[in-house]
């Protein structure tokens, strides 16, 4: 009697461990690229070539989870970083895309680098169904879920920036002639549309010189003197950081004194202001949403004082300056609550679902800029603030302008 009631107790105690087991498993889920002990993440940055200013933000983000790995890494699980050199050309990151991919094989690719280097390997990313997750341009095709489910921005795209630019014109300079210099891509056209669609057929009254350069080119000095003969009031400065200062510089030696506006991509005070000249950079306009690192209001500011404890640590030898660190910091921090959301459910599809279902704050952010996404909204930051360089910092003024916010900024 007592031996098939033992027999019985067995059965059933195996369907229910096995039972356990399958929800076990059915709560961790991988792709290739995680386990239980790692996960790999991919980036593509200039480390060399006419957009090396930006490095530091990929060896500060090698740098940001070296840490995050130092103190348990995230879920328990270490952050694999394998960063490659594109140089700025479309197609080596088409090649590191690749690499990454199918050698490497990641997870994602986080924060590639460059209006011209995604579009080249967005259609392969989208094909291949791994997130390009939070694209370092502000290009417009990075907010497409329909066609590209896979690709998604981060910062305010290049044309909601012009816009701000263009109110601020209108609203304190509405007769002003302007003077312009853009790169020759996906980027400068991308500015160049945004200032279109708030000035229209004033555009073309407005706009009275108008110069591009290729990437590559040695110097912008010819177009610089170009449009400076044309005698406008406002000058808009839409290039990268080499040629920004470039631009900045000739002003100087010119001795022209234009209204100065600057795309946010060319802030830096360490990579860009200083090596064009403080003096030459004094006054100059943009606009952004992330706190200035050289801004003594922010230096008590939990993330700030948390991203200088970084870089003490882990790249002590950076220029404290520059702005693409904090860049690092921040978008490495948004990338940290990502994986933590993930829990043990480390597959791309959750990846991209929790990436466009956020809403919250990344504290070295300008107070009051949010993260938000949606299955149709994949433009994570659509906030921007006016700013001006005093020739030590930037000072910021007016409202904080959202995406489709009409409100025309104040004049300072």
């Amino acid at each position: 009697m007592l031996a098939p009631k033992r027999k019985w107790i067995s059965f059933i105690t195996l369907i229910v461990l096995v039972a356990a087991m399958r929800d076990a498993n059915a709560e961790t889920q991988y792709d290739t690229g995680a386990s239980d002990s790692e996960i790999r993440i991919g980036k593509i940055m200039p480390y060399s070539g006419p957009a090396s200013a930006y490095g530091s933000i990929g060896r500060t983000m090698k740098a940001f989870f070296q840490m995050v790995n130092d103190n348990g890494g995230v879920n328990g699980r270490r952050i694999n970083f394998i960063s490659y050199d594109d140089a700025y050309s479309p197609s080596k990151a088409v090649e590191q895309a690749r690499r990454l991919v199918e050698d490497d094989e990641v997870l994602a690719i986080f924060a590639p680098f460059g209006t011209a280097s995604n579009a080249a390997i967005q259609r392969y990313m989208n094909n291949k169904r791994v997130p390009q997750l939070f694209v370092i341009s502000g290009a417009s095709r990075w907010g497409d879920p329909e066609q590209f489910p896979w690709t998604i921005g981060w910062q305010p795209t290049y044309r909601a920036e012009a816009h701000v630019y263009a109110n601020y014109i209108l609203s304190n300079y509405p007769n002003a002639r302007i003077g312009i210099v853009y790169q020759n891509d996906d980027f400068g056209r991308e500015y160049l549309r945004g200032l279109e669609d708030v000035l229209r057929d004033r555009f073309s009254k407005m706009v009275i010189a108008a110069a591009h350069y290729e990437v590559g080119t040695p110097t912008v000095d010819s177009q610089i003197v170009a449009i400076e003969s044309s005698a406008p009031d406002i000058f808009i400065n839409i290039a990268t950081p080499k040629y920004a200062a470039q631009a900045i510089r000739k002003l100087g030696e010119l001795n022209w004194r234009p209204i100065h506006i600057l795309t946010n991509v060319s802030v830096s005070i360490g990579a860009v202001l200083r090596p064009a000249g403080l003096q030459n950079s004094y006054g100059i306009l943009s606009a952004g949403y992330q706190m200035d690192v050289t801004d003594a209001q922010w230096a008590g500011h939990p993330s700030m004082q948390g991203f200088r404890a970084l870089l003490d640590k882990y790249y002590p030898e950076v220029d404290r300056t520059e702005s693409g660190p904090f860049i690092a910091y921040n978008m490495g921090t948004a990338l940290v609550e990502v994986i933590k959301r993930c829990g043990d459910n480390l597959t791309r599809s959750n990846i991209m679902k929790i990436a466009s279902d956020l809403d919250l704050e990344i504290g070295g952010y300008i107070p009051g800029v949010r993260i938000r996404t949606s299955r149709t909204d994949f433009f994570p930051i659509e906030q921007l603030q006016m700013m001006k360089f005093n020739g030590a910092q930037w000072d910021l003024f007016g409202p904080l302008v959202s995406e489709g916010d009409d409100r025309i900024t104040a004049s300072k």
